[in-house]
This record gives C-alpha cells, sequence and structure tokens, in this order.
C-alpha cells in the first residue's frame, strides 16, 4: 500500500474522494509526523486506550505486516499515551507506523528509532488513569469525529492523515493519480507561460456563471477537463 501511496498524497486523496462521491474521512487538523517527511498507508489496526499500554500490546498479537496501529486516546491533551517502547514493539509486530488521537512522549527516542508516529504533538506526563475497559477495544477506534475500523486504510504525509474504506482503494488511488497527472501537466504549462485561467477557460466560466448562478467552477473544470479543486 504504501508502494501504491509512494507518488501521490493526502491532498491527492482527498480530492479523489469527493471526486467519486467516496466518504471525506480526514483526522483533526493538528495531527503531524513526529519526524517531517515520513509517510504512511495501510490496512488501520484499531486500538482504544484506557490509560495502560497493555491494549497496545494485546493489539500486536492481531498485527499483520504493514499495519497501522490507530490509537483513539479521545484527542486527550493532559496526557501522552504512547512513547518509545510502545513504538519499538510495534516494529517488532510488523507494524508500519501509529497514528495517535491524542499525544506522544520520549520523542527523541522516537526520531532515533524511525518508525512513523502522526500525533498532536508531545508532553511529558504519561497516564495516571486507569479506565474501564469497552467491548470494542480492539475492534474500533474513534479518531475525531470518525470511527475507524480494519474495514479502512490509513494513509498519512506532511498534510495529515485521511482514512478511507479499504473497499474504496482502488478507485480512489486511480483517481488521485488522474487527478496528479492533470495538475502536473498544468504546472509545467504555467511554468511555459499558458496560465490556469487560461487553461481553465476561466473567462467562459464567469460569463456562464453570470447567466446560471448555480453553475460552479467544480463542474466547469470536470467539463474543460481541470483540476485544482479536486
Amino acid at each position: 500500500m504504501l508502494k501504491a501511496f509512494a507518488e501521490l498524497s493526502t491532498p491527492l486523496v482527498a480530492d479523489a474522494c469527493v471526486r467519486g462521491g467516496v466518504p471525506l474521512r480526514a483526522a483533526p487538523p493538528g495531527i503531524g509526523a513526529v519526524t517531517g517527511g515520513r509517510r504512511i498507508a495501510g490496512r488501520a489496526l484499531p486500538v482504544r486506550h484506557y490509560g495502560s499500554v497493555d491494549v497496545f500490546l494485546e493489539a500486536y498479537g492481531g498485527a499483520a505486516p504493514g499495519d497501522v496501529l490507530v490509537i483513539d486516546n479521545g484527542g486527550r491533551q493532559d496526557e501522552a499515551c504512547v512513547g518509545d517502547l510502545a513504538v519499538l514493539e510495534a516494529r517488532t509486530a510488523g507494524v508500519s507506523g501509529l497514528v495517535v488521537w491524542g499525544l506522544h512522549r520520549d520523542t527523541p527516542e522516537l526520531v532515533e528509532i524511525g518508525l512513523p508516529v502522526f500525533s498532536y504533538g508531545s508532553y511529558p506526563p504519561g497516564p495516571v488513569r486507569l479506565d474501564e475497559r469497552e467491548p470494542e477495544a480492539l475492534v474500533s477506534a474513534r479518531f475525531g469525529p470518525h470511527l475507524v475500523t480494519s474495514d479502512d486504510v490509513v494513509f498519512g504525509d506532511e498534510d495529515g492523515v485521511l482514512f478511507v474504506a479499504a473497499a474504496h482503494v482502488d478507485e480512489v488511488l486511480a483517481t488521485a493519480r488522474r487527478i496528479r497527472d492533470t495538475e502536473r501537466e498544468q504546472a509545467v504549462r504555467i511554468g511555459q507561460g499558458d496560465t490556469l485561467r487560461r487553461q481553465t477557460d476561466f473567462a467562459a466560466y464567469l460569463e456562464r456563471r453570470a447567466a446560471d448562478p448555480a453553475y460552479s467552477f467544480r463542474q466547469h473544470l470536470r467539463r474543460v477537463g481541470g483540476a485544482i479543486e479536486e
């Protein structure tokens, strides 16, 4: 999956979801990689955190190579829920990265380990609580407004993190490649002096919108074969 995502980006995948009518499920703003430039793409391995790492160790027992551990810590800002030992153990289990709806710690060690970790940021204190575990602890993870399961694929880069249902991944990636190719061609033409306004026949769009206020630029782009919004 990471190879398929190698020449794409989360913005391209997001645009492809919109174009294909696939639910757009993005992690909340602020979720980013501990180390810049890291990328993730793999099946979601969901887990809910209740104050102890035991649930992570249990989740690793069901990991397949390339899975991405998706940790639901409720977006908490008062504790870090994952650190160096949990990430080291993830690597031994074949996990390709971690995405945390919350905070991490042991930043220098995580940088040295090198396994991609995405979170809201770092915070020294770990948990001092132990909450009651839910039956769904290893079945699904909440991440912002979204519910993530093993039927989802996780994509992450410097722009953020997306969750896409595995059933739609092939079509979404194919659409993302087409959008990428169109945008690359448009960028080359802009560099050669062919403005984006001319490429997209923007004057014609304005004329038609004047006659039909409901006519959107997105509709126009699809008619002329351009790409910039999705």
